[in-house]
């Protein structure tokens, strides 16, 4: 039976409306973690915010309930919905993360990533080393390759270099480990993108030492592994020291 355009009407409001939400959720969240709105005030009404974005209440209020699971906004009946104290904020949720803009991350939360590595991907690797799967070994050798070849390309070597810790967390098959990966990967693309204009010196110095890790596991040397992924993370924290200079300079 052919569609009546009522019924097609519909399947396109079922097709559009995971990502009507997931924009409408991501726009109101941008307006708080850049400070639009600022922690301790109260959002515009739901019928002034679907006003703003076009969109109806019942879309608001369903972008409300998954910032308010994720810490940002705290919704009070017949007062309103505030924005929570960062605190509060579930910064560990890679979705959360990125909704910051790069530039909107500051120097103490790009730190407190680079602490969080430190104390994980050490370990990470030294699992990895022990249980990665020969598949997972290749897989990693090729996304170092494709950091290796990158040259200039600034874009293809952040691809391959957020390839290669994705691959790194998964082979260390621990699932909470895997999960925490998925804020390392936007972190590390924050990262990546915050200390881009790195010379090409630099970034073969990167090269080499993501190299080590991956001989590390080849060799099944745990040991090896966790002295190479230090090795990164001192090349990382270093990069970062000369992003920061160059950004308040």
């Amino acid at each position: 039976m052919a569609d009546t355009p009522q019924r097609l009407q519909e399947k396109e409001r079922k097709v559009q409306r995971p990502r009507v939400m997931t924009d409408i959720t991501r726009a109101i969240a941008s307006d708080i973690v850049s400070g639009r709105y600022r922690p301790g005030t109260f959002l515009p009404t739901e019928n002034d915010l679907g006003a703003e974005h076009g969109v109806s209440r019942t879309a608001i209020r369903e972008a409300l309930k998954v910032l308010a699971a994720k810490g940002l906004v705290s919704s009070r009946p017949r007062v309103g919905t505030i924005v929570c104290d960062e605190d509060n904020w579930n910064i560990i949720d890679s979705q959360v993360l990125g909704w910051h803009a790069p530039h909107a991350l500051d120097d103490k939360l790009f730190d407190a990533i680079l602490e969080t590595r430190r104390a994980i991907e050490p370990l990470v690797a030294e699992l990895a080393a022990a249980r990665a799967t020969l598949r997972e070994v290749a897989d990693l050798e090729m996304a170092w390759e494709g950091m290796a070849d990158a040259g200039e390309d600034i874009v293809k070597f952040s691809r391959s270099d957020i390839a290669f810790h994705q691959i790194l967390y998964r082979a260390s098959h621990n699932p909470i480990f895997r999960q925490i990966g998925g804020m390392i990967d936007t972190a590390l693309k924050f990262s990546l993108e915050a200390t881009a204009m790195i010379s090409l010196d630099r970034r073969a110095e990167a090269v080499e030492a993501h190299r080590e890790v991956v001989e590390a596991l080849r060799l099944r040397d745990g040991d090896a592994a966790r002295k190479a992924a230090d090795h990164i993370l001192d090349l990382a924290a270093r990069d970062l020291v000369s992003a920061k200079q160059v950004k308040n300079s």
